[in-house]
């Protein structure tokens, strides 16, 4: 899902590391609870790869990693996190501990490189040169987040119910996915700075993808701690605002429909 537009630091939101480094406290609540992606993404990017052998950067618990896995891709993740790695592993998921600023590839070539809700945890400039000295001429750099919105009126209530828990914490579940999603390609533009930068791609291409996913009230409260700027507050204050959310889903039924959008900016290696 896509965090509450994140006011870590507009700019370089890779340099807020307690934050980038607390989704492991609960790395199995967040392999369980976390959305996965378009189907159609995945295939889009086999497709427009020269083979199957991926590099998942910031792979975290391998929820990427395992999509590629499904459509018979050979996938190696790389995380700084060895919680995260641990989880992944217990999955089926290879993965080295690192930061992919500073991974050796050892020489080992792959066809694509993906980041799943990870490369605004990223130096640009520094992770674009690592992943273009780990893709082989004609491999694709795919970097795509989710958007979420829950319907408008439960998006308010999930919104109110973390500002009465935790008055000083910024948290705000954008109005609509489209909203959600602007928050990230906003962003695109220094991402794509990045890669001119650090060089060795050709000219970038933005993709969405709209789809809609229903959340069970229990499936949503297992999630809703998985948020960034819940993963380091009080649990008690936690508790409390889920208690509020899990009612505020019971008064709607039980259930309700979220609808995501996930956006992707994507390149190819040169000299393919």
């Amino acid at each position: 899902m896509a965090d509450p537009a994140p006011r870590l630091s507009a700019s370089e939101p890779h340099t807020a590391r307690q934050v980038a480094e607390s989704f492991g406290s609960d790395a199995e609540r967040y392999d369980r609870a976390r959305p996965r992606y378009p189907e159609e993404l995945i295939r889009r990017i086999i497709a427009g790869s020269p083979g199957r052998e991926i590099l998942d950067i910031g792979c975290g618990t391998g929820i990427v990693a395992r999509q590629f896995q499904a459509e018979g891709c050979r996938v190696l993740g790389v995380d700084p996190d060895g919680r995260m790695a641990d989880q992944a592993r217990q999955t089926g998921v290879e993965v080295e501990v690192a930061k992919i600023e500073d991974w050796d590839p050892a020489g080992r070539q792959f066809d694509a490189a993906v980041a799943g809700q990870a490369w605004h945890w990223i130096d640009k400039v520094a992770g674009a040169a690592a992943a273009a000295r780990a893709l082989r001429p004609g491999g694709r750099l795919a970097l795509f987040w989710n958007a979420f919105q829950a319907p408008p009126g439960l998006a308010e209530v999930f919104s109110g119910a973390v500002r009465r828990a935790m008055p000083d914490l910024p948290f705000r579940l954008p109005p609509d996915a489209r909203s959600a999603a602007d928050v990230y390609v906003a962003g695109f533009g220094r991402v794509e700075d990045g890669l001119r930068e650090a060089g060795g791609f050709g000219d970038p291409e933005r993709w969405r993808f709209e789809w809609e996913w229903t959340y069970t009230r229990d499936a949503w409260l297992d999630q809703m701690p998985t948020i960034g700027t819940l993963t380091t507050a009080p649990k008690e204050a936690v508790a409390q605002a889920l208690a509020e959310a899990g009612a505020a889903v019971d008064a709607a039924g039980g259930s309700f429909v979220a609808q995501y959008t996930t956006v992707v900016l994507t390149a190819v290696r040169a000299g393919g």
